[in-house]
């Protein structure tokens, strides 16, 4: 494996994220690099645009503070199971691979981690969001295949 000097694992806050998070984590340490970690929040204001409500928008956003609070602890326990320090976690609001790309560009990542369960449609070979992340990173990518939990 190459010498990366920050790998950024991009996890959601499921039961797969600690494999994920194990396999950046050992790329990471292979190669002497910092890690970071980053999660993606899809907006709940997106799906409603254009739409004029009464406090729907309001809504919205106390829906999303409430979300972020709570990816953030769940994200924060994975990560302290796995050495990634507060400075190095990041909760994102945004189309998934988007965010990933633009973190991992932020950080200076030379590496993004994340997994894929490859199920349905075209991303049947990685994933929807890996192979989104796949297309246009700027770094190099490693998917775990990740299983579904039966």
């Amino acid at each position: 494996m190459s010498n990366y000097k920050h790998v950024l694992v991009a996890v959601d806050v499921t039961e797969e994220a600690g494999e994920v998070l194990q396999k950046a984590q050992q790329a990471a340490a292979d190669s002497g690099a910092e890690l970071s970690a980053v999660t993606v929040i899809r907006p709940l204001t997106h799906a409603y645009t254009g739409i004029e409500v009464a406090g729907l928008a309001a809504a919205a956003v106390n829906f999303e503070a409430e979300a972020k609070a709570s990816v953030e602890q769940s994200l924060g326990a994975l990560c302290e199971t796995h050495g990634i320090d507060a400075a190095h976690r990041q909760v994102r609001f945004g189309a998934p691979a988007v965010e990933i790309k633009q973190h991992a560009q932020d950080i200076g990542a030379d590496l993004i981690v994340l997994g894929s369960h490859g199920r349905h449609g075209l991303g049947l070979l990685l994933g929807s969001t890996a192979n989104a992340v796949l297309h246009g990173a700027n770094c190099d990518i490693l998917t775990v295949r990740v299983q579904d939990a039966a």
